[in-house]
């Protein structure tokens, strides 16, 4: 007969049923710190079965400790066990503490493997998962102690989390307080998800708790403080695949799904919680955004510009005609466009083919039919890149950054383009450019496997003149897990981005000293956020970004989603001359597209009052 858990007292269970002595509570196998104080002993168990895997099951300590830094959940593994428990057991076992990771940039997962010795000691007890928001919730900002001066602080990978092995405080940071909570039950209350589904229907969410840089849509937005430390978000967790084998309903930014009941575990490089089943999508947000109200009109004294990273783009692309209709549409076909990742004629194909002229005609023509009858054409202008895959991106694709523009509102200064060997400048009589369009310091060490920026002068139908310069720096490719063991988190090509801009900054410098009021925009995929200060301080201290300028809210400041953010790499940066009438929105057109639209990047349109 088995008697129910109050029956007994603690010595009086391993009495009754000669369960082995020296029993250890789930939170002493946890400990303090991120690594247990157990690691590689072996150790007898005991505990409460709260929910089973695939290859193994959950433990919580019978009688939880009052200490928050401990974690009273344990991943015991072994799929040879599973069959002998049930959920709502009480059982003793023993078996051998091993911290566990499947790559050496994670952090480690306590675990108990080789269980053997299993005795279930009562069953039918209570199972009451952790309510996140009332019984705990997580910090809003920081993700450990030892990311000095923020997450994205330079130099990066100062010290490893895991061998540091810092005692937890999950009151103050993110990770702390998600390893504190590791094999743990936790409800997730009224969820909503703050980026859209991976290929495996996992999401990010967040719940009933306090969150910071919550946007409009119901994401949340990497904002700063009032010392530009950066708010990436710890609050959020990615959901995972579901433990009875059902799925998770494809979710977008901003969809509020079903609560959520499931186990929090250290896997893939994040903190995860695995649901009991699958989770729904309760309710959703509209789609698509509304298109923009910048337009210019028959005013020759207004300017409006785009921004847009197209996602490696050739006359193929089956989005090609997705991204025309949203120039057409919700752009309003701007004046002039920035446009970044166009690829080569062959697209993909590495035959040696740079030039563009078939994929940027492809791309015109396709716009004028989606803008309708008497609609005007674009223009391009398009530098080719040096052959041989030197600029970075899809090999043989040669991307590379161009302009779109409507001839009946601007032209070329003094046209005179240059070619992939050709560094343009301030000309000598400071009126123009050397080689309008043309490339800035193309052989400069910086721009080493990227993009060169394209820099143009233009004059405007109204008289006015504007320069303006188009970049795509060098991808984070290669950072680290901000749930990672390198802290702070490898921010990828953060070296060469600050290069690129300190770069760009002397051009544009070279600009002032011959006209110190010009007009200038400087616009692009620029990779970095605005809060990476060793990025961008040499580049503000002559230029606005111009979501500050134009009043957009820290919030709503985002073109892309990643993991638990709404971020932004794509920037408008404007000179003094353009601030006191300057107007911006961001399109939402692709992030809050579930099938994640015809780019992994939002355009942004401008408007300025150039006379």
């Amino acid at each position: 007969m088995r008697l129910p858990l109050s029956a007994f007292t603690f010595s009086a269970i391993q009495v009754a049923f000669c369960a082995p002595l020296n029993l250890l509570n789930v939170y002493d196998i946890q400990g303090t710190r991120f690594v247990s104080p157990y690691n590689g002993q072996s150790v007898n168990v005991t505990g409460l079965v709260t929910a089973k895997g695939p290859s193994g099951f959950w433990l919580a300590s019978v009688v939880p400790d009052t200490d928050e830094r401990t974690s009273d959940g344990l991943y015991v593994y072994g799929s040879n066990s599973i069959a002998s428990v049930t959920t709502g057991d009480v059982i003793t076992l023993s078996g051998i503490v091993q911290e566990y990771r499947s790559s050496a940039d994670y952090l480690f997962l306590a675990e108990l493997t080789s269980p053997k010795n299993v005795v279930v000691v009562s069953s039918g007890n209570p199972v009451k998962p952790l309510l996140l928001g009332v019984d705990r919730s997580p910090p809003t900002e920081l993700y450990t102690s030892l990311d000095k001066g923020g997450i994205f602080a330079v130099p990066n990978n100062q010290t490893l989390l895991e061998v540091a092995n810092p005692v937890l405080q999950p009151a103050l940071y993110g990770l702390d307080f998600w390893e504190s909570l590791s094999g743990v039950l936790v409800k997730v209350t009224n969820p909503i998800a703050a980026d859209k589904s991976n290929t495996y229907n996992d999401v990010w969410v967040t719940g009933d708790w306090k969150k910071t840089g919550t946007n409009a849509r119901g994401g949340l937005t990497i904002t700063a403080d009032s010392n530009n430390i950066p708010d990436v978000n710890p609050e959020a967790i990615i959901i995972g695949t579901p433990l009875d084998g059902t799925k998770n309903a494809k979710a977008k930014l901003g969809d509020k799904l079903t609560d959520i009941v499931g186990i929090v575990q250290y896997t893939f490089g994040f903190y995860y919680i695995l649901p009991l089943t699958g989770v729904k999508v309760v309710s959703s947000q509209p789609y698509p955004p509304p298109p923009t109200t910048l337009t210019s009109g028959a005013d020759r004294c207004t300017l409006t510009f785009g921004d847009y990273n197209v996602e490696n783009m050739s006359p193929k692309s089956a989005h090609l005609p997705v991204v025309a209709g949203q120039i057409a549409n919700f752009l309003r076909t701007p004046d002039i466009i920035f446009v970044q990742e166009i690829q080569d004629n062959s697209g993909a194909t590495d035959d040696g083919t740079t030039a563009a002229n078939v994929t940027l005609q492809t791309l015109v023509n396709s716009i004028k039919a989606s803008a309708g009858p008497g609609a005007q054409a674009y223009d391009f202008v398009n530098i080719d890149p040096a052959p041989g895959n030197l600029d970075g991106g899809q090999i043989g694709g040669n991307i590379r950054p161009v302009y779109l523009y409507n001839s009946t509102r601007l032209s070329l200064f003094r046209p005179n383009a240059g070619t992939y060997r050709d560094a343009t400048a301030v000309s000598a009589d400071g009126l123009g450019l050397t080689y309008n369009p043309g490339l800035i310091d193309p052989t400069n060490a910086a721009w080493k496997s990227s993009r060169k920026p394209i820099a143009a002068v233009w004059q405007t139908t109204g008289g006015q003149k504007l320069w303006t310069v188009n970049v795509h720096f060098s991808s984070k490719g290669g950072s680290s897990s901000l749930h990672g063991d390198a802290r702070p988190p490898v921010n990828g090509a953060i070296a060469a981005r600050t290069a690129q801009v300190q770069v760009l900054t002397d051009f544009l410098s070279s600009i002032f000293a011959v006209e110190p009021n010009a007009k200038i925009i400087v616009a692009g995929d620029f990779n970095e956020f605005i809060p990476v200060s060793a990025v961008y301080d040499p580049l503000l201290a002559i230029m606005h970004d111009i979501d500050e300028a134009a009043g957009i809210p820290p919030v709503e400041r985002y073109t892309y989603n990643f993991d638990m953010c709404s971020e932004q790499l794509d920037h408008i940066f404007i000179s003094p001359s353009l601030v006191p009438k300057i107007e911006a929105e961001h399109i939402h057109v692709n992030t809050w597209d579930v099938d994640g639209g015809a780019s992994d990047h939002d355009p942004s349109v401008g408007r300025a009052k150039l006379c």
